[in-house]
């Protein structure tokens, strides 16, 4: 029976996903320190970051995209984004943040997401990014994702009609040369026991925009083959050596064809004294610059070269 409720939660949670707007006017601190975002959710369960998911806000002509945060597996609105939410809302950039694929409706277990069935994921996404868009008036987002969170907006991009819904594509550990992965085969266990139970899988509204993926391939196969990249899309790859989940940590950089516009950062280039791991690449002053750049070339800012430790980033 429990297992029966855990799953109707997957079921069951796939809309309403833009959390109370913080509304934030006045530059935020920023707090260099992974864990501070898992101190945020504890202080205010299920709440979102200040200056994100502020449906009042309107973009700028200098950034006329919002940013979405698409955190990793595990990862929450809250959790995975103390650091990158401030950085980008100081910027002048409206930001917003999701949690998706969480198991459960309840809080704490609302607050660790990516842990469901992907394709359920990548429609969470597109729900979110069509409720971001329509919310702003803006035609575009930008996407900032870590880990997980760098492959499902693909899926939503190649097959859920976001296809020329994104202008700057900016991805944190990213492992496009990975093969399917425990975060692949939980989904299909997942989807596998609500069968087996009786629970339907979700429904979503009709979606003339959508392609079917190619017959007989995974979530994973869909995503990479035969490339990741759209045109019209600027990529940027920001991977560590010192990735710990990511093994080895060269399977997030990868080329695009012929008419894509992809860049591969690693962070240590450059920087030998840091040491940022799976964790910490969000959470520190070089990523955010290296981030910052990526999403407005024209005005990026200078790149520190900072001592920086695993997993705090701080």
């Amino acid at each position: 029976m429990w297992l029966r409720a855990l799953l109707i939660s997957v079921v069951t949670a796939a809309a309403g996903f833009v959390a109370p707007a913080v509304a934030a006017p006045g530059p935020l601190p920023v707090a260099y320190d992974f864990t501070a975002g898992i101190r945020a959710e504890l202080a205010e369960p299920g709440g979102s970051l200040p200056g994100t998911n502020d449906v009042g806000c309107r973009p700028s002509r200098a950034h006329p995209r919002p940013v979405i945060l698409v955190h990793g597996t595990g990862g929450g609105r809250q959790t995975n984004w103390a650091t990158l939410a401030p950085v980008l809302h100081n910027a002048g950039y409206c930001v917003f943040a999701l949690t998706y694929g969480s198991l459960s409706t309840v809080w704490p277990a609302s607050a660790l997401g990516g842990l469901g069935p992907k394709v359920d994921s990548a429609w969470q996404v597109k729900s979110f990014a069509d409720a971001v868009m329509a919310a702003t008036g803006a035609r575009q987002v930008d996407i900032v994702g870590h880990s997980q969170g760098t492959e499902i907006p693909t899926y939503w991009m190649k097959y859920l009609g976001g296809r020329d819904k994104v202008g700057h594509y900016v991805s944190l550990a990213p492992y496009w040369r990975q093969d399917p992965d425990t975060d692949d085969s939980r989904g299909e266990a997942i989807d596998m026991f609500r069968r087996a139970l009786g629970i339907p899988r979700p429904s979503y509204p009709a979606c003339p925009e959508c392609a079917a993926p190619p017959a007989d391939a995974s979530f994973n196969q869909a995503v990479r083959q035969p490339t990741p990249y759209l045109p019209g899309v600027a990529y940027t790859n920001i991977v560590t050596r010192d990735d710990e989940i990511v093994t080895p940590y060269s399977s997030g950089i990868l080329d695009g064809p012929p008419g894509t516009d992809v860049t591969n950062i690693v962070v240590q280039d450059g920087c030998p004294i840091d040491r940022s791991d799976h964790a910490s690449i969000t959470s520190n002053r070089r990523s955010a610059a290296l981030v910052l750049g990526a999403l407005d070339p024209a005005h990026a800012p200078p790149v520190p070269c900072i001592p920086v430790p695993p997993f705090t980033g701080a």
